[in-house]
Formats: structure tokens, C-alpha cells, sequence
């Protein structure tokens, strides 16, 4: 009996230390759950001053040269290709034949509308001779004079046919694509070769709407290559959009005569430099803090460890900082990163 006894005590005693050792556990872990709590109550975010600079007053914007004149160039006439005369690469005048297309069931079109055009002819001065002494009518003798004006006609027609199977370059460039062989067959509309003429290119940008006020057409543009290192070239602003896009930018149009050599290709990425390098004294932030976008004019203001939203009026752009016109004042902090995460009034940690 004494040894039962003695057996639950030890029993009552170890659970009762395991408990205690728990609960102890508990609370050690509860308290560093509050620490970390506390810590981490914040959103993290980066920061950066508003401030006055010296800003550059050049804007800068990129784009894709295109050239000024491309065609693809069709056959008009079905038929099977005989000659090909130029390679891809090939510098090409205008009116300089490309290919030779046969043109046997053309020049049998041509014998046959010219056969019914010399019989039509012969019909038209039998007939003047008839009506002359009274055998025919003045109407039988118009009609074979209509029948006379559609068989010239048709004749015409099918001598241009016949000389549509010599494809013509229609103007001065390099044949950047060929897609025939001698022996092939062609269809009318199917495209043979492409011409393209570099000589003078265009540069497509955008520009925002604070800084297209500023551009006139006609302006000089300076305009570089990444790809051409130490060359730049002078371009001039033949369009400017009457109408913004989506984003609010303006699509504005640069054309650039190409140098001797012609070192500018299509499809490169071009920049375009408006204005001179003049300075100007503006208050600026960066603008990664712009909530969404420049055009929100919303930003996150660091006071008090939380996150202000405020609603300010933007101005010139440059580069990766913008001009703030109103809404703000040099000094403040402003979010940089980590505003998806915040909402007016979010508590915030900042981070170096």
C-alpha cells in the first residue's frame, strides 16, 4: 500500500514539473513574440529629402529608328520567275528592275487583243466606205467604232499586263528582304522583295506633357546611338502629336539624314536631347516616389514613424528626379520604396 502511495506522489510530482516547465516556457516565448511584434510593427520603407538642385534643363527621351521610305513590293501578274536580279543587300535605283517574270501567256493575251484590234479597224473603214454610198446606217457605223474603241482598249490593257512581268524598284534604297528564286511561281499580290531607304531615318519618342510645350517643329535635336559610340547627328522635329496617348505622353516625330556611309540602321534604339544644358534652381524629389506613377501626383510623406499621403503638383522632368511645383516643401521625407504596402496613417521603419 505504502509503495502505491509513495509511486503517485512521484507521478503527481513530475507532471506537476512539467507543467510548470511549460507554462514557463510559455511565457518566455509570448515575451520575445511582443519584442519581435513590436519590432517589426513598422512597414519598411527607404526615404530620400526633398530638395533644391541645380537640374539640368535638357530632357531626354528614347526611341526606334525607322526609315522614312519602305514598300514591299508584289507581283502584279501571275507567272514563273525567269531571272532574279538582285541579292539581298543590293543598293537599287529607282525603276531598276528586280525580276523577270515569263510572260508567254501575256504576249499571247497581247497577239490576240492586237489581231481583234487590227480586224475592228478594218470593220470601221469597210463600213465609212458603205455608209458613204448609202449601204449601211449611221448607227451600224457607230457601233463598229465603239467596237473599235474597247478592242483598243483591251489591247491596251494587255500590253501593260506584259510589261508588268519586269518588277521595278519604285524608288532609290537597298533591298533588305528577297523572298523569290528563279523557277518559282508567283500569284499577284504574293511579295517578292522589300526596298528600304536609310538615307534619312526618323526617331519615334515620347515626350510628357510638362516639357512638349517647349518643342516646336523644326527644332534642332541632338541625337545619339548607343550602338555608334562617339557619333551623334542633328535631327529636325517634323511632327509633334495634337493628341497625348494613354500615359499622357506625346509621340513626336525626328528626322536625321544619315551620314556617307550610312552607319544608322533601322530598328536601332535611338536619344534624343531637347533644349541646352542650362542650369535651373527647382525643388525636386526622386521619382520612385510617386505613388503609381509621375501623372498620380501622390507621395508618401515620412512624420512621426508613419506614412502621410499627399497630394502634390509636379513640374519639369529630369531624369530620375521631378520638379515639385506645390504640395510639399525642402526638407520633407519622402518614400521611395515600399508603397505598395502603405495606406495614409500606415506606421513605417525606415531603413538605410
Amino acid at each position: 500500500m505504502k509503495k502505491i502511495i509513495l509511486t503517485s506522489v512521484i507521478v503527481i510530482a513530475a507532471l506537476a514539473g512539467i507543467f510548470y516547465v511549460l507554462n514557463k516556457n510559455k511565457a518566455k516565448n509570448e515575451a520575445q513574440t511582443a519584442i519581435v511584434a513590436e519590432k517589426n510593427a513598422g512597414v519598411t520603407v527607404r526615404v530620400a529629402e526633398a530638395a533644391y538642385q541645380d537640374m539640368n534643363m535638357q530632357y531626354t527621351s528614347n526611341g526606334v529608328f525607322i526609315p522614312k521610305q519602305e514598300v514591299k513590293i508584289s507581283a502584279e501578274t501571275p507567272g514563273r520567275v525567269a531571272r532574279v536580279l538582285v541579292q539581298e543587300g543590293s543598293r537599287v535605283g529607282a525603276g531598276q528592275t528586280l525580276a523577270i517574270i515569263e510572260g508567254d501567256k501575256q504576249n499571247v493575251a497581247v497577239s490576240n487583243a492586237q489581231a481583234v484590234f487590227n480586224n475592228a479597224k478594218a470593220e470601221v473603214a469597210r463600213f465609212e466606205n458603205a455608209y458613204s454610198s448609202g449601204g449601211v446606217t449611221k448607227q451600224q457605223l457607230d457601233q463598229t467604232k465603239l467596237q473599235l474603241e474597247n478592242a483598243k482598249n483591251n489591247l491596251r490593257s494587255a500590253q501593260l499586263n506584259a510589261t508588268d512581268v519586269n518588277i521595278k524598284a519604285s524608288f532609290s534604297g537597298v533591298v533588305n528582304t528577297k523572298t523569290i528564286e528563279p523557277g518559282s511561281y508567283v500569284n499577284p499580290g504574293q511579295e517578292l522583295f522589300t526596298i528600304v531607304n536609310i538615307s534619312t531615318l526618323k526617331l519615334k519618342v515620347n515626350v510628357d506633357e510638362k516639357t512638349v510645350g517647349g518643342i516646336k517643329l523644326g527644332q534642332n535635336v541632338m541625337v545619339i546611338s548607343a550602338a555608334l559610340a562617339g557619333q551623334q547627328w542633328t535631327g529636325v522635329v517634323t511632327f509633334i502629336a495634337p493628341k497625348a496617348d494613354g500615359s499622357l505622353n506625346f509621340p513626336v516625330e525626328i528626322e536625321i539624314k544619315n551620314n556617307g556611309s550610312n552607319d544608322l540602321k533601322a530598328g536601332m534604339y535611338g536619344t534624343a536631347t531637347f533644349g541646352n544644358e542650362q542650369l535651373s534652381n527647382a525643388l525636386v524629389i526622386p521619382r520612385t516616389a510617386f505613388v503609381g506613377n509621375i501623372s498620380s501626383n501622390k507621395v508618401f510623406v515620412a512624420k512621426d514613424g508613419k506614412a502621410v499621403l499627399k497630394e502634390v503638383v509636379s513640374g519639369r522632368n529630369f531624369g530620375d528626379f521631378v520638379e515639385i511645383i506645390s504640395g510639399i516643401s525642402s526638407g520633407e521625407t519622402v518614400i521611395t520604396t515600399g508603397q505598395i504596402n502603405l495606406l495614409d496613417g500606415t506606421p513605417i521603419e525606415i531603413i538605410k
